[in-house]
């Protein structure tokens, strides 16, 4: 049950982080959290575990949060917010790609082991971004413009603050299955067998949508935030 509780754990965490970023640096707080987001998740997500029985991926987590930001700045500040927050993450997604593989090229110091180590464990993750990232950057886009999109398409019809979970959850459930779904299969396809695969993209798609019901609390937390403008750095 260690993985599991140290799952609830991690959740706890990144909504506390945002909303701390959120009152400390109002919008650019959130926009801040996407670049975090995305790049971390993408480290992470090079790294299988075992939870709740199932095979699943780091990075689910950090990552689904980006639907949790995107959400905030579409009910606080209008889709085109949402938007350019949005492409910040996908350039910065091309941005760490581009530069860590460059970094690859370097040779450690000669007689250095350390620099030797370091420079193996880099590449064991670093060597596998660009179809990560690629994967990413597709699912990424799909799945973020579908939510922003969404998002608006059901405050047009649930426009009631009462109705703002309504609004988050099903703009965000959809595209987190947009999301699991063309990220696994270009991710891992031929990595994994078939069965290892499936599992794969059930419980991403499970802990992404785990998540996504959980920071509902946090979308009216930072609806509050924005009505009282209680913003620590202004």
């Amino acid at each position: 049950m260690f993985n599991e509780l140290l799952w609830l754990v991690e959740i706890l965490a990144n909504f506390m982080l945002i909303i701390l970023a959120y009152r400390l640096f109002g919008k650019w707080g959130l926009i801040m959290w996407i670049p975090v987001s995305t790049i971390i998740a993408n480290i992470q997500v090079v790294q299988t575990i075992q939870l709740f029985g199932f095979s699943a991926t780091l990075g689910n987590v950090v990552y689904a949060t980006s639907f949790l930001i995107t959400d905030i700045l579409s009910e606080n500040y209008g889709k085109k917010e949402a938007k350019k927050a949005v492409w910040i993450g996908f350039y910065s997604l091309i941005s760490m790609t581009l530069l860590m593989n460059l970094v690859l090229f370097f040779q450690p110091l000669d007689g250095d082991e350390f620099s030797g180590v370091t420079h193996h464990s880099l590449s064991t993750i670093f060597n596998l971004m660009p179809r990560i990232a690629l994967a990413s950057l597709t699912a990424y886009v799909i799945s973020q413009r579908h939510d922003v999109w969404a998002f608006h398409f059901w405050k047009a019809r649930f426009p009631d603050d009462s109705q703002l979970w309504l609004r988050n959850n099903l703009s965000t459930m959809v595209s987190q299955l947009f999301d699991s779904a063309v990220f696994v299969l270009i991710a891992f396809w031929g990595v994994f067998e078939t069965k290892v695969l499936l599992e794969i993209l059930l419980t991403t798609y499970l802990l992404k949508w785990l998540v996504a019901a959980a920071d509902t609390p946090f979308v009216y937390w930072a609806k509050s935030i924005h009505r009282k403008g209680s913003f620590m750095l202004k």
